[in-house]
């Protein structure tokens, strides 16, 4: 969903349908990585924005995508639903190499905050080698994340917030203070309300694989075998 916050289903400007913590919410975009013994990766986002409201394809026995949703059918924006261009979307699976070898599979549900949050995990992990005081999978995701909302939203109405900024309440005090300093208008949203990252790895040096899973939801988990 778009939002950390639950909301109904269709109902009207709530963006993609979020779960509940009670898992009681009837859709959402979900996100999984695979890696085998081998190096092969695996990062898929399944989500239809309303998937229990879209058309099946009776032969097919799958619902169409709203993907689109996400265009402008405005003339000459940068995101205007045009043949042959490919349109901003928030779907943003994501697989990281190392000299061209896949090495790591990432991602997150989370609307147009799947770039946002992904970028920050991203950041901690590829600090780990380079620069001493990096996170490995489980740290960076659990790490206190945020968003802003100062660009327009991709689904209906397209609202935006000009310098609004979300953090979990574990963020520092002072790196809060400092926003506000700056002139963002910070909320302080609860300890683990931001994000809801996985990932594996594999090093391609050692053969060992990793996963972590987000404990936001109660609903991420890793397994091996």
């Amino acid at each position: 969903g778009r939002s950390t916050h639950a909301t109904a289903p269709g109902a009207a400007g709530a963006g993609e349908p979020t779960v509940a913590r009670d898992g009681a919410t009837r859709g959402d975009t979900c996100h999984l990585d695979i890696v085998d013994r081998w190096g092969n990766m695996v990062s898929a986002t399944p989500s239809g924005g309303w998937l229990q409201s879209n058309p099946v394809v009776p032969e097919l026995g799958f619902p169409l995508g709203t993907r689109l949703q996400m265009t402008w059918l405005d003339e000459g924006l940068p995101n205007t639903l045009t043949p042959g261009v490919r349109p901003r979307t928030t779907l943003t699976p994501s697989i990281a190499l190392r000299d061209g070898v896949p090495v790591m599979a990432f991602g997150t549900p989370g609307g147009d905050q799947q770039d946002q949050w992904q970028t920050h995990f991203f950041l901690a992990v590829a600090l780990r080698e380079p620069v001493r005081g990096g996170l490995d999978l489980q740290g960076a995701i659990d790490a206190p994340n945020w968003h802003t909302d100062s660009f327009p939203g991709s689904f209906y109405p397209r609202e935006m917030d000009p310098g609004a900024v979300t953090v979990e309440s574990r963020t520092d005090t002072e790196v809060v203070e400092e926003l506000r300093r700056r002139g963002h208008r910070v909320t302080v949203g609860g300890p683990w309300s931001e994000g809801r990252l996985c990932a594996v790895s594999r090093d391609p040096r050692t053969g060992v694989l990793s996963a972590a899973a987000n404990p936001r939801g109660m609903q991420g988990y890793a397994v091996g075998r």
